[in-house]
């Protein structure tokens, strides 16, 4: 079972290192779509799921709280014998080189807050489109 639970906790920091690259990456791939005509760059649910995803980030660091996928990998890694904060697997390992950094909280509470606002203002700035339903209610009404 000790396997079982290991390999959870490495699915699960694979899962939150995507979710970190898709944060990160998300910003730039917005203003590159918006300059170069690519429609994802406008479409809305892409927006909101970033826009939303960056805000609980940025809410839970001001809180000081954990993030959940870390407390949940860290329990699967001692119900798997091993020390919690990655000290297990050669996937592990590296995916925790990659997006953990030791360093003050409140350097990361900043970090996030100043990156959620960039995410909001790309909202202004490029502008998403709303959904095609939103449009045709829009457009019905105003006739």
């Amino acid at each position: 079972m000790t396997f079982v639970y290991s390999f959870l906790a490495d699915t699960i920091l694979v899962i939150h290192a995507l979710i970190v690259f898709f944060n990160l990456g998300a910003l730039p791939a917005i203003w590159l779509g918006h300059f170069r005509g690519w429609p994802y760059a406008r479409n809305f649910w892409f927006r909101m799921f970033h826009l939303a995803l960056i805000a609980f980030i940025a809410g839970e660091s001001l809180m000081g709280a954990i993030c959940p996928l870390t407390t949940w990998e860290d329990q699967l890694r001692v119900k798997a014998g091993l020390d919690p904060r990655y000290q297990g697997t050669f996937v592990q390992h590296w995916v925790h080189w990659l997006i953990f950094y030791d360093a003050d909280p409140r350097i990361f509470a900043i970090g996030y807050g100043v990156f959620f606002a960039l995410v909001l203002a790309t909202l202004f700035f490029v502008k998403p489109r709303r959904p095609n339903r939103w449009r045709r209610k829009v457009a019905s009404s105003a006739s």
